[in-house]
């Protein structure tokens, strides 16, 4: 069956990068309203030269929600579970967004600007009028607005190098999870030592997206000799590097403690936020399920649309699977998949129901050991 073509028009929003990003790819998807490739070559060859160089993405798919005023901490602090107080001006903080219940919202990225200033750096779920509905509701004195930002990744073991040649080797200094204000191309931007892979790398946020295509073509030229090429988000490497992806590994439904996002937070910072008696509440009872990392058997396995189940050895369902990938490196299928909690050590064997039959499985480490 060939895939489907995506009918672009003006219901979704234009990426400044498209007139680049979108030439040579071979599929794509539809993520915050706007079209984000998802292959160029192979899913195998973007992954293998994503780990052997350095690649430009187009990822203004994520969009940023700007939180400004004078109770713009306060007001990101009500969102999330992570004390955002401890946040740094030039800092970014990983944050999952939770709603009444406890359930994810949103994980996004949240860099702190200045002391009345955020954006909130999003995966693929509606947050603008979310979080504009909250701060009115609450009274929150704050202005929250779509900022038109647009992010562009560098990513791979090659990306320091590329980023050297544009701004020099000053930018090699800058640590995980930190940004800059600079100019590139002859417009401003906001650069953070971020990305959603394992790789390194970088992301840069363009503030005026009329300059898109001269930022694009600006990083292409000097990454001519180190080859890099146009790439995108690569499902094989960001399940290996234990990237999970909203929407697919987590929902509203699920919770940060069942989906592991707890290390990123400790319960009972002192500020208020919603969900906060349902998360107490789910930890003081102990969660039913938890995220765990998966080695599939068999042929290499296809990631699912929506989920495989997983069967214990009676044959009952207990658990699911939500992405799943033939790595070509450990050679072997990698994925993820939520388990009852008392049957989520290591080496716990389980069944995965897949279309093509039923695989054997097994709970890794996270090194994929099992």
């Amino acid at each position: 069956m060939n895939a489907p073509v995506i009918s672009l028009s003006r219901r979704l929003r234009a990426s400044p990068f498209e007139a680049r990003s979108m030439q040579g790819i071979t599929s794509a998807s539809v993520y915050n309203h706007l079209v984000l490739p998802t292959c160029y070559e192979s899913l195998e060859a973007d992954y293998w030269h994503l780990c052997e160089h350095v690649q430009v993405w187009d990822v203004a798919c994520q969009i940023q929600v700007e939180v400004l005023g004078p109770d713009a901490q306060a007001f990101v602090d009500y969102l999330t579970p992570r004390d955002v107080s401890q946040c740094a001006i030039g800092q970014c903080i990983y944050a999952p967004l939770t709603d009444e219940t406890g359930g994810i919202v949103n994980d996004p990225l949240i860099l702190r600007l200045a002391a009345d200033r955020f954006w909130l750096s999003l995966s693929d779920s509606d947050v603008l009028l979310w979080a504009k509905g909250l701060a009115l509701g609450k009274g929150f004195d704050v202005r929250i607005f779509d900022p038109n930002v647009f992010p562009l990744a560098v990513q791979g073991p090659k990306a320091d190098e590329l980023l050297g040649r544009v701004l020099g080797d000053s930018i090699r200094d800058l640590t995980f999870f930190r940004f800059i204000e600079t100019v590139i191309a002859d417009t401003p931007v906001v650069v953070a030592r971020t990305g959603w892979s394992g790789q390194g790398g970088y992301e840069i946020y363009l503030q005026e997206p009329a300059a898109g295509i001269r930022l694009w073509d600006t990083l292409m030229a000097a990454g001519q000799a180190l080859q890099v090429r146009p790439g995108c988000p690569n499902l094989i490497e960001r399940v290996e590097s234990g990237l999970l992806s909203y929407g697919n590994d987590m929902t509203s439904a699920n919770n940060p403690l069942e989906a592991g996002l707890d290390r990123f937070f400790t319960l009972g910072k002192s500020a208020d936020y919603l969900g906060r008696g349902a998360l107490e509440a789910i930890a003081a009872e102990g969660i039913r399920d938890r995220l765990v990392r998966l080695v599939i058997g068999g042929e290499p396995v296809i990631n699912p649309r929506t989920v495989y189940a997983i069967q214990n050895a009676r044959g009952e369902d207990i658990g699911m699977v939500t992405s799943a990938v033939c790595s070509p490196r450990l050679e072997q299928n990698i994925g993820f998949g939520y388990l009852p909690s008392d049957n989520c050590e290591q080496g716990a064997a389980v069944s995965v129901i897949t279309p093509e039959g039923v695989r054997e499985a097994w709970v890794a480490d996270q090194h994929w050991s099992v």
